[in-house]
């Protein structure tokens, strides 16, 4: 089989199943990205450029679709050259959304195109209007309405499209879901796995945690209101007066990844720790981290954090449940998907500090009642979510789609 890939990053969602396919001599996997760095064994990247990003005078509705388009140009001139080497794939896979698959059924017509469709923008029912506090108005309604023009393109263009879990194919239109497939990537339960008695030492930035007896965990790409930053700053406020011996570990860069950015330049970090007293000798910010020392976090979590606005559910919630953590959870819709309170988690109130802060207490006071749940929350990723049963399967739609 010939198959093109098209992510702007790399490896991204495509990284086992690129992985496995490439391994095997009979097939030719090419993977086009924006990304220059990284390789997989078997698979030719080829990197391809916007030649602009969309113009600050386009109307501010409009400005993702232009950048959509320009992805989907620089996309089809590296597929050209593809093309005139010979290259002609049965399948063409690649994430919607950000735009590469725009023209794929143009220039390789006869090709399969499969749509990896992680998420549907909706002005009221789920991640955008989540707030009270940050009300949407006209201006955001026709904005995100227009956010979803490349995505629709893409639903209507595509032979079959697969999402990650059934809250986000809900937020695609009905009269489209018998093309989506619910399917996980898939998370590897032989690396996340627990260790009795894990100690929490990274030399590499000096943070040795081996002496700690609570430590708590929360892991997210940026330090942002839509997985719940704020409210984990004012949690750690209320625990570290009620457990003078907790540490927190935060893993993630101080950005913005989903969400507004503060108008004023500042970081949420920055507001939030100016806003709260913190003993930072308790509170340990490590910026991302190489895989082998998250997972080192994970496995020394005594209670792990995971708040989020019913958007995309995050890779690492299930990586930490992989890794028997006991997850201390929003109870929001992509998060009771998985979790349900008391048997593999513990759910809380998004906007409550307060009660987060009362079940981290709850954990930690009662951690031979908790090992059950934590059990119960490996149990869970094995029976639905291993990357061992679920890559045969993805592996197979693929096929199938030949």
């Amino acid at each position: 089989m010939k198959i093109l890939f098209l992510h702007p990053n790399f490896p991204a969602q495509f990284r086992h199943l690129a992985t496995v396919l490439g391994q095997d001599p009979r097939n030719t996997v090419v993977y086009a990205t924006n990304r220059h760095e990284g390789q997989i064994a078997g698979v030719t990247k080829v990197v391809y450029e916007k030649s602009r990003t969309a113009h600050p005078e386009t109307h501010h509705y409009v400005r993702p679709l232009e950048n959509a388009v320009l992805e989907a140009q620089g996309a089809y001139r590296v597929a050209q050259k593809l093309k005139d080497r010979g290259f002609y794939p049965d399948v063409v896979y690649g994430h919607s959304g950000w735009g590469p698959t725009l023209f794929m059924k143009d220039i390789f017509p006869k090709a399969t195109l499969l749509c990896y469709f992680e998420w549907f923008y909706k002005s009221y029912g789920s991640d955008a209007s989540f707030d009270p506090s940050d009300p949407i108005n006209a201006d955001d309604e026709a904005r995100i309405r227009i956010k979803n023009a490349p995505i629709l393109l893409d639903l209507a263009t595509c032979d079959r499209g697969l999402s990650p879990t059934k809250w986000q194919r809900s937020q695609f239109p009905p009269e489209f879901h018998s093309k989506i497939k619910v399917h996980h990537d898939g998370i590897d339960t032989e690396y996340f796995q627990p260790i009795l008695n894990a100690k929490l030492f990274l030399p590499r930035i000096d943070l040795d945690l081996t002496g700690a007896k609570e430590i708590i965990t929360y892991v997210a790409r940026g330090m942002e209101p839509y997985r719940g930053f704020p409210q984990l700053i004012e949690t750690i406020s209320i625990l570290q007066k009620k457990r003078p011996q907790c540490h927190f570990v935060i893993v993630g860069k101080d950005r913005v990844a989903y969400g507004k950015s503060l108008p004023d330049g500042k970081t949420y970090k920055k507001v939030m720790l100016e806003q709260f007293s913190l003993d930072k000798s308790r509170v340990h910010f490590t910026d991302l981290l190489p895989y082998n020392e998250y997972l080192q976090v994970l496995q020394a979590s005594s209670a792990h954090i995971y708040l989020t606005r019913p958007f995309v559910l995050s890779w690492s919630m299930l990586e930490a449940l992989s890794t028997g953590c006991l997850i201390v959870a929003s109870d929001t819709a992509p998060v009771t998907e998985v979790i349900e309170d008391g048997v593999n988690g513990l759910l809380v109130d998004f906007f409550s500090p307060e009660q987060t802060s009362d079940r981290i207490i709850e954990a930690l006071d009662h951690r031979d009642q908790m090992a059950v749940i934590r059990i119960k929350a490996r149990e869970t990723i094995l029976e639905n979510y291993d990357l061992a049963k679920l890559l045969p399967q993805h592996l197979q739609w693929v096929k199938d789609s030949v």
